[in-house]
């Protein structure tokens, strides 16, 4: 599941890293820390050679994601044979990021690896990831019209592919139904349409009635992901909001007066008790799971944790247009090859090992994560498929996190942000102040030159 894991402080986090400087780095790398088990020790890692025709998979994956995930690569071994797969998983996050990286510019990555989309692009320009090009997709049968187009096309840099995206997974709204009822803010089993600030606010005050405590739980520490979700959410839901980053992260150009608008709101609703001041992951969650608040705010992977607590019954829906438009902080799992000299027939068994990942986009997606694969998309078994269908049209609107060397899920960015802004919602920063350290820490980054940049030498 996408829940972060931060190795490096952003105070740590050297922005003045190099190609050089990376390699530099590997040596001093421990295995423990990182290795997860899906499988054995991966040749990238580890140095060793694997038997010939066996294709080498990374991933991050942990959770109810990892047990689908394994489920997946149990089908696929079954079909090729034990010999056909070695599979490792890593911690989520830079930790992983880091590892593909010097893997890579070591010379020895995996045959394929899963990234986060606004990852992807950083490897990609930083020539960590081979070109995927329309007869690499036509030996296994597939073509840019098998994926979602507004996903695909996100993908792309500078015009080229090189990340095939299994999933959307969007910030989404969880319901406890029996709270939510009793606080008659239902229409049977699904929530009842709430359009605008006036609607949003008058629901929560008739959840936090009935709860006695909360209206709505979101991590507020130690969750510095979750908080950038949130706060963008809102923030892109705005009218003239400009973009977060431009330039490549060069430029720091979000709206002022809109970005604080939105952490009043956010500080508003917690100094006021609708929301808790002091919440860690695990914490939100088990408001919205016993009664403690009707409602929570996660990434649709935490379906199976709430599939799992006895006599709980919940609901889940895209998050409601609070203010201007409709909008939804999302990521994107992807599948990478990362750069090596491949022969013809490794490129086939990384593209067959892909299509039957995509084939089995269904599996994946009873995990919360909305198919981006078209054929599973706009099949009627997903159609069938509760609560995933009810955020589904989330596709159509879905904002990403800007592109920068410095920022996708888990980087030092959205560390950085997400710390200020989970400062602001537990009322220890002004918004102002919490808005003026995050453009100074930032703006350290955006000065510097991308360290993967291709040719960089220092």
């Amino acid at each position: 599941m996408d829940v972060p894991h931060p190795t490096f402080a952003a105070g740590r986090h050297s922005p003045r890293l190099s190609r050089r400087t990376l390699l530099q780095a590997a040596g001093g790398l421990g295995l423990a820390g990182g290795l997860a088990g899906c499988s054995t020790l991966s040749a990238g890692i580890a140095g060793t050679e694997v038997a010939p025709g066996t294709v080498q998979f990374w991933n991050l994956f942990s959770g109810g994601d990892g047990a689908r995930l394994q489920t997946m690569l149990d089908d696929y071994t079954k079909k090729h044979g034990t010999a056909a797969l070695e599979a490792a998983t890593f911690a989520w996050g830079n930790p992983y990021y880091t590892k593909v990286s010097l893997a890579t510019l070591g010379g020895h990555p995996p045959d394929v690896a899963v990234s986060h989309l606004t990852r992807a692009q950083n490897l990609a320009r930083g020539g960590l990831l081979s070109e995927i090009t329309d007869d690499m997709l036509a030996m296994v049968g597939l073509s840019a019209d098998d994926f979602t187009e507004s996903v695909w096309e996100q993908g792309k840099v500078d015009g080229k592919v090189y990340a095939l995206p299994l999933d959307i997974h969007p910030f989404v709204l969880y319901y406890n139904i029996d709270v939510c009822q009793a606080a008659g803010v239902m229409d049977g089993d699904n929530m009842k349409p709430i359009q605008g600030l006036e609607q949003w606010e008058s629901t929560l005050t008739a959840i936090k009635e009935e709860t006695g405590e909360f209206a709505l739980a979101v991590p507020t520490i130690a969750d510095n992901a979750t908080c950038w979700r949130w706060f963008y959410t809102l923030y892109s839901q705005h009218e003239g909001a400009t973009p977060f980053l431009s330039d490549g992260g060069k430029e720091l150009t979000w709206n002022e007066d809109i970005a604080l608008k939105v952490l009043e709101h956010m500080q508003k609703w917690t100094t006021s008790g609708l929301m808790p001041k002091n919440a860690d992951y695990a914490g939100a969650q088990t408001m919205m799971f016993t009664g403690r608040s009707g409602l929570y705010m996660m990434g649709g992977w935490e379906i199976t944790t709430a599939q799992s607590v006895k006599d709980l019954k919940f609901g889940m829906t895209a998050i409601p247009q609070i203010f201007d438009k409709k909008a939804a902080q999302c990521d994107s799992h992807v599948f990478i090859l990362p750069t090596m000299d491949r022969s013809a027939e490794r490129t086939q068994r990384a593209m067959e090992f892909v299509k039957e990942m995509l084939d089995q986009s269904l599996a994946w997606a009873a995990g919360g994560h909305i198919p981006t694969f078209t054929r599973a998309l706009d099949s009627q078994e997903f159609r069938d498929l509760k609560p995933q269908n009810n955020y589904a049209e989330v596709i159509d609107y879905v904002v990403f996190t800007p592109p920068a060397w410095y920022s996708g899920s888990g980087s030092t960015f959205e560390n950085i942000i997400g710390a200020q802004i989970g400062l602001v919602a537990q009322d220890l920063a002004t918004p102002k102040e919490g808005l003026d350290q995050a453009r100074s820490q930032l703006e350290v980054y955006a000065r510097t030159a991308d360290p993967l940049a291709t040719g960089e030498q220092s």
